[in-house]
C-alpha cells in the first residue's frame, strides 16, 4: 500500500543533514547556525540531488518560529518591557525609519517604484528575533539589562512589523502594487476603514490576552500540573502556544509569531512558567533547526554570480548600516557605549519577519523578484556574520576602556544621570553602602539597609531605574559598576562596604580593584552563580561571597534543624 511520506521525508532530511552539517560547522569554530543553513541549500531545489518539499518545510519553520517566539514571552514580561521602553521603543521607530530610509534610497538608485523602495528598505530594517535570543542565550546574557533592552527593542520592531503586514495590502494599490482577486473582493471598502479594522482587530487580540489570557491561561496550566502527568503538562504547554498562535491569525488577523509571543508572555504570570520553558525547550529546539533549514531551502545560489555588487550593497546596509544608526540612537538616548555595542550587533542581521514582508511584497505586486532574492541571500549571509560581529564586541569595549579620551567621550559626563546632585549633604556619603546592581537581589538588600537607617548609594544601568530611585529619595547612579567613573560618582573612596548584588559577574573583579584602590579598608560582598567563579574569587579574596543555591540550602537547613530541636524539647 502506498502512503504519502513527504512530511516524513523532509523531516528526516532537514534534521539529518541539519545534525551533520551543524556538527561539522561546530568542529570548524563556525556557529551551527552555519550548518543548519547549509543543509537547508544542498536539500534545496538550487542544488543537484535529493529536494525536500518546500511546502511543508515553510510550515514546519512556521511552527519552529512560534516555538521559539513562545519562549521568548516566556522570558520577558510586560514589566520588562515597560523597564526599557524609554530605549527601546523611540529607539526602534527611529531606527527601523533610518534602515528603511537607506534601503529604499539603494532601490529607488536602481530604478524600482516607491512601493517596491519601502518594502525593501522595511525588510532590511528588521532584524530577527529568533537570532537574537540564541545568540544571547549563548552568551548568557539574556536576563542581563542589555539583553532585556535588546530584547525589547527587537519586540517593538516586530510589533511594528506586524502593523506594516495588516496595513500594507490596504496601501498596496496607492503605492503601485495591486491585489489579488479575492484581496480586491475583501478591501472593498476606504483605505481609512480598512486601517481602522486593521488596528482595532490587534488592539483586540492584545486586550483579550492581557485581561483574559493572563488569567485563564495560567490557571489552565496550574490545574494540568496538578494531575501530576508530565506529558499532560508539556502537551499543555505546547497547545497553549500552538493554538494561541493560530487563533491569533485565523480570529484577529495578528500573525503567529506575535500570537506565540503573547501565549508566553501571559503564561509567565504562572508560578510554573520556569518549568513550560524547561518542558518545551528540547521541541523549541528541534523546531528551531528546522526554520534555519528552511531558510537555507529558499536561498538561489545563483544571485552571488549575477548581482554581486547589489548583495554586497544589501549586506552593507544590514550589517554596517543600521548598526551604526542604532548605535548613535543609543549613546544619544544616553545609555553607555557597552549598551550601544550589544544593541548594534543584535540588529546586524535580518530574519524571519524579513522574508514575510518580501513574500507579502511580491504578491502584491510591489517588489520585483529579484528583490526577494536579495533580501533572502543577505539574511543568509548576515546570520552566518552575526556570531562573528559578536566577537568584535570584546576588542571594541577595550578599545573604549584603554582610550581614555574615546572613553570619556562615550561616558557623556554631562548626562545628570551619571553624577550625584550636589545637593546630597557629605555626611550622607562617608561611611555608607554601594550597591551595585538593583534587579530582585539588589532591591531586596537596599530595602533592608533603608529599613535599618543606612545610607545607601545605588548604581544601576537603568536608567528608568536610577530616576525613579531620585524620586524615591534614594542616592543612585545610573552606569555600568565595572566603570572607575561610576564608582567614583557613588563616592567609594568614603563608602564602608561595596556590595555587587548585580548577576554580570564578568565585571565583578574590575568593581572590587577600583574600589579597593580608592578605598584599601573597604569590605566588598559579592553575588555568584557558581562553584568555579566563588573559588576564583576566593583566590582573589574578593570578600564575603554569596551562591544562591548554597546560601538556600543553608536557610532550609537551619529551618529543619530549628524544628527538629523546637519537636525534642517538647514533653512527650
Amino acid at each position: 500500500m502506498h502512503h504519502n511520506l513527504s512530511l516524513i521525508t523532509t523531516i528526516a532530511a532537514a534534521l539529518g543533514t541539519g545534525l551533520l552539517f551543524g556538527y561539522i560547522a561546530t568542529r570548524l569554530k563556525l556557529p551551527a547556525l552555519v550548518g543548519y543553513l547549509a543543509a537547508g541549500i544542498i536539500i534545496g531545489p538550487a542544488t543537484p540531488g535529493f529536494v525536500a518539499d518546500t511546502v511543508l518545510a515553510g510550515q514546519l519553520a512556521e511552527i519552529g518560529v512560534m516555538l521559539m517566539m513562545f519562549g521568548v514571552g516566556l522570558h520577558f514580561s510586560l514589566d520588562d518591557l515597560w523597564a526599557v521602553r524609554k530605549i527601546a521603543l523611540p529607539g526602534a521607530i527611529l531606527q527601523i525609519g533610518f534602515a528603511t530610509a537607506l534601503g529604499m534610497g539603494l532601490a529607488l538608485y536602481w530604478g524600482w517604484s516607491v512601493g517596491g523602495g519601502l518594502v525593501f528598505g522595511l525588510a532590511l530594517s528588521v532584524a530577527s528575533t529568533v537570532v537574537l535570543l540564541r545568540a544571547l542565550e549563548e552568551r548568557s546574557i539574556l536576563d542581563s539589562l542589555n539583553g532585556r533592552i535588546a530584547v525589547g527593542w527587537l519586540v517593538v520592531e516586530d510589533l511594528v512589523t506586524v502593523l506594516v503586514l495588516v496595513l500594507l495590502p490596504a496601501l498596496a494599490v496607492p503605492l503601485g502594487g495591486s491585489l489579488p482577486a479575492a484581496a480586491q473582493h475583501e478591501a472593498g471598502g476606504s483605505l481609512w476603514t480598512t486601517l481602522a479594522i486593521t488596528l482595532g482587530q490587534v488592539a483586540a487580540f492584545i486586550a483579550l490576552m492581557l485581561v483574559v489570557g493572563r488569567k485563564l491561561f495560567p490557571w489552565i496550566l496550574w490545574q494540568v500540573a496538578r494531575t501530576g502527568s508530565r506529558e499532560l503538562f508539556t502537551l499543555c504547554v505546547i497547545a497553549a502556544a500552538v493554538g494561541i498562535a493560530y487563533g491569533s491569525t485565523h480570529y484577529f488577523g495578528v500573525s503567529f509569531a506575535l500570537g506565540a509571543f503573547f501565549a508566553g508572555m501571559v503564561l509567565r504570570e504562572s508560578a510554573l512558567a520556569h518549568r513550560a520553558a524547561e518542558e518545551s525547550l528540547p521541541l523549541r529546539d528541534a523546531f528551531a533547526v528546522l526554520f534555519f533549514v528552511s531558510v537555507g531551502m529558499l536561498f538561489e545560489p545563483a544571485i552571488i554570480i549575477q548581482q554581486p555588487l547589489k548583495l554586497l550593497a544589501v549586506v552593507f546596509i544590514i550589517v554596517f548600516g543600521k548598526s551604526v544608526v542604532a548605535f548613535l540612537l543609543v549613546l544619544l538616548l544616553r545609555y553607555p557605549a557597552k549598551s550601544a555595542l550589544l544593541i548594534s550587533a543584535s540588529l546586524a542581521q535580518i530574519g524571519e519577519f524579513s522574508f514575510i514582508l518580501a513574500a507579502l511584497g511580491l504578491s502584491l505586486g510591489l517588489m520585483p523578484a529579484e528583490g526577494q532574492s536579495l533580501i533572502l541571500a543577505g539574511a543568509i549571509i548576515s546570520i552566518a556574520l552575526n556570531p562573528l560581529v559578536f566577537h568584535t564586541l570584546t576588542p571594541l569595549e577595550r578599545l573604549l576602556g584603554l582610550n581614555s579620551k574615546l572613553a570619556a567621550r562615550f561616558e557623556r559626563t554631562t548626562d545628570p544621570l551619571a553624577m550625584l546632585p550636589m545637593s546630597v549633604p557629605q555626611e550622607q556619603l562617608s561611611g555608607h553602602v554601594v550597591l551595585v546592581g538593583y534587579g530582585r537581589v539588589g532591591r531586596r538588600i537596599a530595602d533592608a539597609l533603608e529599613a535599618q537607617g543606612i545610607a545607601v548609594v545605588v548604581a544601576e544601568q537603568n536608567r528608568e531605574l536610577v530616576d525613579a530611585l531620585r524620586q524615591r529619595g534614594i542616592h543612585a547612579v545610573a552606569g555600568n559598576g565595572g566603570e572607575t567613573s561610576v564608582l567614583i560618582q557613588a563616592h567609594v573612596a568614603r563608602a564602608a562596604m561595596l556590595v555587587i548584588a548585580t548577576p554580570d559577574t564578568f565585571e565583578v573583579r574590575a568593581m572590587i580593584e577600583t574600589a579597593r584602590t580608592l578605598n584599601p579598608h573597604i569590605q566588598t560582598v559579592v553575588r555568584t552563580h557558581s562553584d568555579s567563579e566563588a573559588e576564583l574569587l576566593r583566590s582573589e579574596r574578593a570578600g564575603e561571597i554569596f551562591m544562591g543555591e548554597q546560601e538556600l540550602a543553608k536557610g532550609m537547613s537551619a529551618h529543619v534543624l530549628a524544628q527538629f530541636a523546637q519537636k525534642q524539647q517538647r514533653p512527650h
